[in-house]
């Protein structure tokens, strides 16, 4: 009955070997041939994923050399049907203008409970092994996870959000089309916020806005390198980048302008305008900048505090090609260039765009 069906496979008369195979299911359900041509028909069907799991089992269960050969082919065929599929899909996703334009695709973290479940089936969709897919799911904080055309971003961004893996895409060109304004200080803030800022071309002026237009506010620290002389293991002078010390930098959004505020501890000028800290003068950076982030908590206190941006910054800071089509936005004395400032302003202007 074996070769029958085989014949029956040959003429594509598939409704014959279905029912030849379910005879011989009850006989011998068990047999390796039987199993084998279940998973064509399982094939020819459309059920591909019983197929592979069929012929996986084969690979693992029998010792019959031709089955053995005759279950890797017909996984190779299912992953070039796959591959061809995705290649066209792919193609119909970047076929408008809009699509190919250069995006970035972001992960968001999930819970341990169900990273397990979750890396499976992004490793299924993204053609990955399990232990590498894994590792790249988040479990705190954003992951940036590709670059690209945002058609083809969207096309995976959709099928991982299908499966419960949760992320989103965005266009850099949104990003870039957000204004910052540099806050020097705050003049009022009631009945509405007064502020003195600069704009992009370095202008002074001002800008008022009520406080429930911030829909967001995203808090980072951006390193400040210097070169230093130290001794290396043989006691030789040597010159290397270190980290000296940390800017905090805290941005204020406000879609409705389509713009975020900027402030950051070492422009704000905390001796003008508003009275919001006793005696700046006498203290520190550091204490100025607290007492200043906790009255704009007293401001804000419904809105909600983005401050991942370090562990996004790690994931991020070797995009170089990518962050370089990204303006900081950030005047920051620098003696090398980094990809600090503009991972901050990808990061802030996700935020912004989600």
């Amino acid at each position: 009955m074996i070769e029958q069906i085989a014949i029956a496979f040959e003429h594509k008369d598939y409704q014959t070997a279905a029912k030849l195979l379910k005879q011989l299911q009850k006989e011998s359900p068990e047999n390796p041939w039987v199993q084998y041509y279940l998973g064509r028909l399982h094939e020819v069907s459309g059920k591909r994923q019983d197929a592979e799991k069929i012929y996986r089992q084969l690979l693992r269960d029998t010792t019959n050399t031709k089955i053995v050969t005759l279950a890797r082919q017909s996984l190779r065929r299912l992953q070039e049907i796959e591959q061809e599929e995705r290649q066209r899909a792919i193609s119909q996703a970047t076929t408008q203008a809009s699509d190919i334009e250069f995006g970035v695709l972001i992960l968001e973290p999930l819970s341990t409970e169900i990273k397990t479940e979750a890396s499976q089936k992004f490793a299924q969709i993204m053609q990955l092994d399990p232990y590498t897919a894994r590792l790249i799911l988040p479990s705190r904080g954003w992951r940036l996870y590709r670059t690209g055309q945002v058609g083809e971003l969207k096309f995976y961004g959709e099928q991982l959000q299908q499966a419960g893996i949760p992320c989103f895409w965005a266009k850099i060109a949104q990003i870039q089309q957000i204004q910052v304004f540099q806050v020097k200080h705050f003049q009022e803030s009631a009945p509405q916020a007064a502020i003195v800022c600069r704009n992009e071309a370095n202008q002074l002026g001002s800008l008022t806005f009520d406080w429930s237009e911030v829909t967001a506010r995203v808090v980072g620290l951006l390193p400040i390198f210097e070169e230093v002389v130290d001794r290396d293991i043989r006691g030789k002078l040597e010159r290397k980048t270190q980290t000296q010390d940390y800017t905090q930098f805290c941005d204020l959004h406000l879609p409705g302008r389509r713009c975020i505020l900027r402030l950051y501890d070492y422009g704000y000028e905390f001796q003008q305008g508003l009275e919001i800290i006793p005696q700046a003068s006498q203290n520190t950076i550091r204490i100025n900048w607290n007492s200043l982030s906790s009255w704009i908590d007293q401001q804000l206190p419904q809105v909600k505090i983005w401050s991942d941006f370090t562990s996004f910054a790690d994931t991020t800071l070797d995009q170089t090609e990518m962050l370089s089509h990204i303006k900081s936005h950030i005047d920051l004395f620098r003696r090398e260039e980094t990809n600090w400032d503009s991972a901050f302003h990808l990061y802030s202007g996700l935020v912004f765009v989600k």
